[in-house]
């Protein structure tokens, strides 16, 4: 709540000659206007703007949504989503996530798991949430997959996969305004940019820039990315060079081309073996690799790199820290 009054409460009594009377008015204008003042400190503290009706919005894919005044029930089909639901204070609500959500801090753990790609719509329509937050990643190959839940009148907003850092503050500002939570959402952006601002400060500065090569699945099947990803632009904001800028989008990459290119430093966020950095420097035919030669290649914390959400200012700065230690390291 953040309405003020506009003006205060005027009390009129009747002329009196009794001083018992005089000092009951007194005590009772005291204790109201104590507690006029307590209301609008916690109101004004609080930081939220509780909607008191239902809200139309136009969500990040377009499509005109309509936001019930309370949410106590939540959904999320999208790890991204759901990390930002919880550092916007909304993470007990959350009674349904996906498979890629499971274990994320601040989550239930006794919530429903759901397939991300295929989620399970006869739980989701006994769940009938409020809301249901997801991405383009879900169900992505029907037309309206959601219209059974629609048809309920489950609000739900679709936040596709963002590709800029630029993008993704605009997401989280989407999420926020959902819940009336704007100033908030927008202290975490703040946060945000001003971490952004000093690795970029930095990263200007640097001009014997160093060439990367940013793995995000292993050999045989090695996968990494060209411009338009917020990777390659963080890359770009701390002073480095992706070798694969030529290209864009998320692409396969053959080691051939890695090899070729000869990078000084290799990043991996690869967790689903057990020594991604050990595999890489014992690739045949990478031994004359600067990095490999040299033993730059690191591993960048996987969540963070690869979820376009506020986290991704943790991996900014792993990946700074990694490729140009003696400018970052504290």
């Amino acid at each position: 709540m953040r309405e003020n009054p506009k003006s205060t409460i005027q009390s009129k009594t009747k002329a009196t000659t009794k001083s018992k009377a005089r000092s009951k008015t007194k005590v009772f204008s005291l204790l109201m206007a104590m507690i006029l003042a307590v209301s609008l400190t916690a109101c004004g503290d609080s930081g939220t703007s509780e909607p008191s009706s239902p809200r139309t919005l136009t969500d990040p894919s377009g499509a005109e949504i309509t936001v019930p005044a309370q949410i106590d029930t939540i959904a999320v089909l999208a790890p991204s989503l759901a990390e930002t639901v919880v550092a916007l204070g909304y993470g007990d609500k959350i009674e349904a996530y996906d498979t890629s959500s499971a274990g994320l801090e601040g989550l239930k753990e006794d919530a429903i798991v759901l397939d991300l790609s295929a989620p399970d719509m006869e739980q989701l329509v006994n769940l009938k949430p409020d809301l249901l937050l997801v991405t383009n990643m879900t169900l992505y190959d029907q037309e309206n997959p959601y219209q059974s839940l629609m048809d309920l009148g489950v609000c739900v907003a679709c936040v596709p996969t963002s590709d800029s850092i630029a993008d993704i503050e605009s997401d989280i500002a989407f999420v926020a305004s959902v819940f009336g939570a704007e100033e908030k959402g927008q202290e975490i952006i703040d946060s945000m940019q001003e971490e952004i601002d000093r690795i970029a400060a930095i990263g200007k500065t640097i001009t014997d820039k160093k060439s990367v090569y940013f793995e995000i699945s292993a050999a045989p099947y090695m996968y990494s990315f060209g411009s338009g990803v917020f990777l390659n632009e963080m890359l770009e904001l701390l002073g480095a060079e992706n070798i694969l800028a030529s290209e864009s989008g998320w692409l396969g990459v053959t080691e051939e081309t890695v090899v070729n290119a000869n990078p000084d430093v290799i990043l991996t966020n690869v967790n689903y073996i057990d020594d991604p950095i050990g595999e890489i420097k014992s690739r045949s035919g990478w031994e004359a690799v600067t990095a490999v030669k040299e033993g730059a290649v690191y591993y960048i914390d996987n969540m963070a790199s690869s979820l376009p959400d506020h986290n991704v200012v943790k991996a900014l700065q792993e990946m700074a820290a990694a490729i140009y230690p003696e400018y970052y390291s504290e």
